[in-house]
């Protein structure tokens, strides 16, 4: 009865997170885009799936509501190859132009920032920023060389070949966006091949970018009248007075940028594991295994699509597992050390750093979380060590206890001690029901006393 009645919570929960999350989604549209407006969007930071999300279907509105134009602001380090190519997909069959402009000032577009600079039917760069460092970085695999931020998330084999293989084809893959666009393909080549960078003036200068703007309205105003070729016909933008509307990234967009954050999905993981363990140690409880399986499901969801070094994440599993058979199975320390010596190691390798330092997990964090279960440990041995000092089973455990007797005896009779039932001497009278305390064991029988003697 117990777990059909558990069955038929967790069916119930199921189907109210369900309805919970179909309503979310619902209202995770974004927000209306005016015909004939023009659209602005934001990509700050490392390129991730949630900035996937978020210019993917702000594209797909802008398309569908006949928009003017999309630009596409960036200050961007780079991010991950699967992220980039779709955003660059989508820009490449928007029916709507789309004008990646590098601001402001002291922005950059590097590595995967100045593929979809490439790839937009406009360039366009604030003085003072600037573009390159396209080398791509294997994830798991060997450096590569160049700014780490565009990567492949497939393991790469040692040696040479499989370098040279992912660099050929970031190579071709920017030189046919340049040629599509009408841009520098040698000097995308460069970027490519030896990380070089430019600044906004000399990218102009050698037809890398379309047009230097100070800001989003001289962009506007630089880029009326200017024909651009969009699906195989040419328009010309008629920017004068069309309002500018700019896209925040929803609660959707946000959340994913939140769980796909390092710090977060391993925190995530933490909590799933531990979860499921308190859940399977304490079975019934459901609150832990409820918590534990939704963090971890989401943990894994990120891990997907991250840099993740199997290894580390290995080592992480191999601490807690370690950790938690010295819980269940006291080994004075040997199992709790080894457990958190493990978990470090792995927390500190389980990003793969050398490809994105931007998605590493924070020093801090790991030495809080490691040195937060070195002390629960220390504090489970000291536990273990005082409880295996203090005798509390055994025959030896009798001496000082206290029983009641069963009878009223005068030198020898029955008590009860602990729920058993014993000889018992005894040199002064005893009643029935009088309590009295063991002062010795001899063979099976005990020499008692009463508490007042």
């Amino acid at each position: 009865m117990k777990t059909a009645a558990i069955v038929r919570t967790l069916i119930g929960l199921a189907l109210i997170l369900g309805q919970l999350g179909r309503m979310l989604l619902l209202a995770a549209e974004l927000p209306a885009i005016n015909a004939g407006s023009a659209v602005q969007l934001e990509i700050e930071g490392a390129i991730g799936p949630a900035t996937r999300d978020y210019v993917v279907r702000s594209l797909n509105e802008a398309g569908e509501r006949r928009a003017q134009l999309v630009i596409l602001r960036l200050d961007t380090p780079g991010g991950l190859d699967t992220s980039m190519r779709d955003i660059i997909k989508s820009i490449l069959a928007s029916p709507v132009p789309v004008a990646a402009f590098v601001a402001p000032s002291g922005a950059r577009a590097a590595s995967a920032g100045t593929y979809i600079l490439y790839a937009s039917h406009i360039a366009a760069m604030a003085p003072g920023t600037h573009l390159g460092a396209a080398t791509p970085v294997q994830i798991g695999g060997p450096d590569l060389g160049g700014d780490p931020a565009s990567k492949d998330k497939k393991p790469a084999e040692p040696g040479s070949t499989m370098a040279r293989k992912a660099v050929n084809d970031a190579v071709a893959y920017i030189r046919g966006l340049a040629k599509l666009r009408g841009r520098n393909a040698d000097w995308a080549e460069k970027a490519v091949r030896e990380a070089a960078s430019l600044p906004s003036h000399e990218a102009l200068a050698r037809r890398v970018i379309d047009v230097m703007a100070a800001d989003v309205p001289d962009l506007l105003r630089k880029l009326e009248g200017r024909r651009v070729r969009v699906e195989g016909r040419d328009l010309t933008l008629t920017l004068t007075g069309v309002p500018l509307e700019r896209i925040e990234p929803d609660w959707r967009s946000r959340l994913l940028s939140v769980v796909t954050d390092p710090n977060v999905a391993y925190l995530l993981m933490l909590v799933g594991i531990w979860g499921l363990i308190l859940e399977f140690s304490h079975p019934g409880a459901l609150v832990p295994g409820t918590v534990g399986g939704i963090s971890l499901l989401l943990a894994l969801y990120a891990f997907q699509v991250l840099p993740v070094n199997y290894a580390g994440l290995g080592l992480i599993l191999l601490g807690i597992a370690l950790m938690a058979a010295e819980a269940f199975t006291p080994s004075f320390g040997i199992l709790g050390l080894g457990g958190g010596a493990a978990f470090m190691i792995g927390s500190l390798i389980l990003m793969d750093t050398g490809a994105a330092p931007e998605l590493a997990v924070h020093p801090a964090l790991i030495a809080t979380l490691a040195l937060a279960s070195l002390l629960f440990f220390g504090l489970l041995l000291g536990f273990v060590v005082r409880a295996r000092r203090r005798v509390v089973t055994g025959r030896e455990e009798l001496v000082g206890a206290e029983g009641v007797a069963l009878e009223d005896f005068t030198r020898a009779g029955r008590i009860r001690v602990h729920g058993e039932i014993w000889n018992a001497r005894s040199p002064a009278p005893v009643r029935r029901g009088q309590p009295v305390r063991i002062r010795r064991l001899d063979g099976l029988t005990l020499d008692v006393e009463p508490p007042d003697a």
